[in-house]
């Protein structure tokens, strides 16, 4: 529905724009015919050349021709073989792919353009200008971006339908249209962009755009990780140099180095709720992979650092600094050499050695039994000490470890002590040799250190700084295989406080040296990314149903003959969990046994007590509507961390989790402020949150369930009433509020246009703070290029820095609030009454649509369903807004709001709707995006779909619905006062129907080939055509669900 770079609503250069289609199209049908049968490639030609006539005829309005001709193009789609269907569903699914491509650049290119000319709209410049010229103070507005506290989520949600090898492949080809550009290419370079261009859509054509097996949640966070490298590691600097340059020229005072305004979070290997696939080991291993992936970024960072700050000049104690490193790693070199000296004396008094007459006690142990260590991949940097404190000279391997540098070591100890002994200086012997080599090839790779005092001072500290990020790094790799290691605090970083600060030395040493100018460029982006990014690039939070938590205290209570917890009555639950909180012995007996989902809970708890904030984020509990429900997490979290720094014997890392409930019903929605108030009410919890949360409480609105029960706009007002709610209560109480959004990508589901969501959010609900999550293929279209990543950090920034500075209105007068409830009274009454309360629905909805067939595409790891029932209640919003959004009928986003419109306007308050879409932006922001949701519908698609693949006894359930469509789109123009729909935005509207040539003919194979495997649901071909169908409509269409 929404695109996924209409934040701003400006203009591109058409012109350009279509150049650029029309030279991707041409290189395309080049391809096809060089790849494909002659005959195939016209009847491409042909569809598209009809469905272009039909659609200039429909926008002249000459319907009679548009429909004979639509009639046409259909009729010659249903004679088509499945070869030729497939060749037309991939050649047009792969266009409009391209079109999504030049359209993002030309996006880019004229933000670009913009601001070489003027400040660009929404920037930080543009907006910083119009709050010091509208009377805002430059210290307020200065205190108030440094203070802001943004976090984006980014979330595994199923929406990403394109395969990421293509998406890399659409990166390329963006890259090589930005070269196009360059008004310094010659005629020869442009001829080898032109090949290099036909290169990459060969391979696109050559490619499986099917995912042919389900990712696994790994994978998943594997995807997020690489949305960092590819984009974001570039875009944080450039976007801080820009935020840091605006307030420097607003307010005189540039962004302070280790202040950043936004930092990011992922859901990815976190998000358990309804996904089984989600356990605690797969939790543990994303956290640490996206510990070694930030290492490994830094250390890349700090390779280019070390060869930029070659100069000798520094200040005393960065001087002293590199003189005690130079010290210490010239000590580590005496003792390697000693080490040496030993083992070839040790080795030849061996080999003299007279053999015993009788063997020693404990003979059958492999030497030195004391003093092996816990490593089973050797590494000079983890050697253990000796008893007596002094380095060993080389600790056997694990007999665990089968492989030594390319030999065997045989498990287990037989034969005699003599040979075993021999054995082991052999490996010991195997293994010296082979960290020699190493070390010999990784001097080849690196420029030799300085051997001096007072050479080179940065570099000996940067390298330094290196040396125990990859030793951190070696650490990760032996925990991600499950390896025990040793660990020395004090070789290597585990914070980002221990990483800044040699860094923070350097800068301070350059500016006071006068090379300030130094300072400021790649040094200073690098301790930027470690403010912004930390040691886990994303801190993971963990997410689950309240049912499963109540499940564990069921089996908890019944094991101490106490009763049913979850029969209990709400007081009575309160009252036990805040004794067991108050208290300090462990809840959860040792021995107690579980069944595996109970278990599966303990050791998410005891993974979290490990990891600790340092690592994640916030805990999510979905599903919420109690104060209970947030108690029982934080006595789990506590036993958990009782537990696990007993085993330790000390504290666990970090501090305890957030823990965020999560209301998503309209029910609990209503009910989240009393839900807050109960919860702040006791004295513990208010305690808990002040000393370890800084009095701050996190609350989080689910968009997409909401919407799913009552329709899109009983769930926006629900949500606007329960954030002034929950923000009330904690006011209330003195507690700070943050509100989580959990927005998902379509309208349907709450998504649309960044800044105008934030800015018609309730006025007090965004003070300096937000989180809000990005899902899917937004995750893509909005950080997948640093270009489009940086503008939407500014927007980001801007927006919520209005929302708190110069809040939105409230309603202007009561009237509203009342007009308001009863639109969304009679919208939720009409909504629930067709998808909840007509038993004909659910039929419809399973032959009008793809939606039983979504399942085969394999984007998600978790199910499609939270249980077995095929009801709606049960089906997750992803594949219900999905699954409406292919056949363009976009249901789940409309459905009720013509009725809700209808029923007030009929009683005479049109001109206060009028009045409210003028004056208050909530309702204004709800009803434009409505509107361009409808922009996106087509009834005359919907109706194919009916006709062909619906039982004649339904048909007349979708006509009913089309009418509402009507009705809906009559409403909505009549409250914005708009001729037609997107009047306000007209670039969006040329878009949508640049792509309709490509996106109708898609529809229509849809239909026959979803008719077609109706009657062959084992045609794997037919499958496949289908999917590939439900990729390039997706792309038409610019998102899924």
């Amino acid at each position: 529905m929404t695109d996924t770079t209409d934040d701003i609503a400006e203009e591109i250069s058409f012109q350009s724009f279509e150049d650029d289609c029309r030279m991707l199209g041409s290189l395309l049908q080049e391809v096809l015919q060089r790849e494909v049968r002659s005959q195939i490639t016209e009847k491409v030609e042909r569809t598209r050349i009809l469905a272009q006539s039909a659609c200039t005829m429909r926008n002249a309005g000459i319907e009679d021709v548009a429909e004979v001709l639509e009639k046409q193009l259909a009729s010659e789609i249903s004679k088509m073989s499945l070869e030729e269907a497939l060749i037309l569903a991939r050649a047009f699914s792969h266009y409009l792919n391209l079109m999504g491509v030049a359209e993002t650049h030309h996006r880019v290119r004229k933000q670009r353009n913009d601001s070489n000319e003027a400040s660009l709209s929404k920037s930080c410049d543009d907006i910083f200008n119009q709050l010091v010229h509208g009377g805002v103070s430059p210290d307020e507005l200065y205190n108030t971006v440094c203070k802001q506290e943004v976090e984006i989520v980014l979330t595994a949600h199923p929406t990403q339908i394109n395969r990421r090898t293509l998406q890399y492949k659409h990166i390329r080809i963006a890259h090589l249209l930005d070269y196009k550009d360059r008004p310094d290419i010659g005629n020869e370079d442009k001829e080898m962009l032109i090949e290099d261009l036909v290169r990459e859509i060969t391979s696109i054509w050559q490619t499986d755009e099917l995912r042919r097996h389900k990712p696994t949640p790994v994978d998943e966070a594997r995807a997020g990780l690489n949305i960092v490298e590819q984009s974001l590691w570039k875009a944080v600097p450039h976007y801080l140099r820009r935020v840091s340059n605006a307030l420097k020229k607003h307010t005189g005072k540039p962004l302070p180095l280790t202040c950043t305004p936004i930092k990011f979070g992922s859901w990815m290997g976190g998000d358990r709720d309804g996904n089984p696939n989600v356990t605690a080991k797969v939790t543990k291993d994303v956290s640490l992979l996206s510990r070694w992936m930030a290492i490994d970024l830094y250390v890349r960072e700090l390779d280019n650092l070390k060869f930029e700050l070659s100069m000798n000049r520094c200040s005393d104690r960065l001087s002293r600094l590199a003189d005690e490193i130079l010290e210490q790693e010239t000590s580590s070199k005496d003792r390697h050499e000693n080490w040496h000296q030993w083992l070839g004396r040790h080795q030849s008094k061996q080999q003299g050695a007279a053999l015993p007459s009788q063997l020693p006690a404990r003979a059958d142990q492999p030497s030195c039994t004391e003093c092996i260590p816990r490593i089973q991949i050797m590494r000079a940097d983890y050697l253990p000490k000796h008893q007596d404190g002094q380095d060993p000279p080389m600790s056997s391997p694990s007999s665990q470890s089968p492989f030594l540098n390319g030999h065997t070591i045989p498990n287990g100890s037989s034969g005699s002590p003599s040979s075993n002994s021999s054995r082991l200086l052999n490996q010991r012997k195997m293994f010296a040799e082979s960290q020699i080599g190493r070390s010999s090839f990784q001097k080849l790779l690196e420029p030799r250190p300085p051997q001096r005092s007072g050479i080179a001072p940065y570099r000996v500290v940067l390298g330094n700084v290196k040396d125990k990020l990859m030793k951190a790094q070696r650490r990760l790799e032996l925990l991600l295989e499950d390896l025990p290691c040793e660990y020395d605090p004090w070789d290597c970083y585990d914070t980002s406080d221990q990483l800044l600060e040699p860094l923070l030395l350097c800068y301070e040493s350059l500016q006071s040296c006068g090379s300030g100018v130094l300072a400021d460029g790649r040094l200073t982006d690098l301790i930027r990314r470690v403010a912004t990014f930390g040691m886990v690039l994303m801190k993971l939070d963990l997410r689950q149903e309240s049912g499963r938590h109540a499940e564990t205290l069921d089996a908890v209570t019944k094991y101490l003959d106490m009763g049913t917890y979850s029969e209990w009555d709400e007081e009575k639950k309160l009252e036990f969990l805040t004794k067991e909180l108050k208290g300090k012995r462990p809840l959860v007996p040792k021995s107690m046994e579980v069944g595996p989902d109970v278990k599966e809970v303990l050791d998410t708890f005891r993974v979290a007590a490990e990891l600790g904030s340092d690592s994640l984020g916030a805990y999510v509990i979905s599903m919420a509507s109690n104060a209970s429900d947030v108690l029982a997490v934080e006595l789990l979290q506590k036993d958990a961390r009782l537990a696990v720094s007993g085993g330790l014997g000390r504290p666990c890392p970090g501090g305890t989790l957030r823990v965020v409930p999560l209301f998503e019903t309209v029910s609990d929605l209503r009910e989240a402020g009393s839900a807050i108030r109960k919860l702040l009410s006791i004295d513990w919890y208010r305690e808990h949150i002040t000393k370890n949360h800084n009095g701050l409480q996190e609350v989080m609105v689910g968009y997409s369930d909401s919407g799913k029960d009552a329709g899109r706009f009983t769930a926006a007002w629900e949500l606007y009433k329960a954030q002034e709610d929950v923000v009330a209560a904690c006011n209330e109480f003195g507690i700070k509020v943050t509100l989580f959004h959990g927005r998902g990508g379509s309208i349907g589901r709450g998504g649309g246009p960044t800044y105008l969501a934030i800015q018609s959010q309730p006025p007090g609900s965004v003070m300096g703070t937000l989180r809000s999550t990005e899902q899917g293929e937004m995750v893509q279209a909005k950080f997948g290029l640093p270009q489009t990543a940086v503008r939407q950090l500014e927007i980001y920034t801007t927006a919520v820095l209005l929302a708190t500075i110069k809040p939105p209105l409230s309603p202007r007068e009561e009237k509203w609030r009342n007009l308001m409830e009863e639109i969304s009274k009679i919208s939720c009454q009409n909504y629930r009454s067709v998808v909840y309360e007509n038993p004909e629905f659910l039929d419809y909805f399973h032959e009008a649509t793809p939606q039983a067939e979504l399942g085969f595409l394999n984007i998600g790891s978790r199910p499609t369903r939270r249980k077995t029932s095929t009801g709606i209640g049960h089906l997750r919003a992803i594949p219900w807004v999905f699954a409406w959004t292919q056949t363009r009928f976009v249901l789940p986003s409309w459905l009720g709001v013509g009725a809700g419109l209808r029923g007030v306007c009929e009683k005479g308050h049109t001109n206060d709707l009028k009045a409210m879409y003028k004056e208050w932006p909530f309702f204004q922001c709800t009803l434009d995006l409505i509107e361009m949701v409808l922009g996106k519908a087509d009834t005359h698609i919907a109706k194919q779909y009916d006709e062909v693949l619906v039982s004649e006894s339904r048909r007349h359930l979708g006509s009913e619905l089309r009418r509402e469509l009507l009705t809906t789109e009559k409403y909505v123009l009549v409250v914005s006062g708009h001729e037609k729909l997107s009047e306000n935005n007209r670039s969006l509207r040329k878009l949508i129907e640049s792509r309709l040539p490509f996106l109708n003919p898609m529809n229509m194979l849809q239909v026959e080939v979803l008719k077609r495997l109706r009657r062959d649901d084992d045609n794997n071909k037919l499958r496949d055509a289908l999917l590939i169908t439900i990729n390039g409509i997706a792309a038409g269409m610019r998102n899924t669900g």
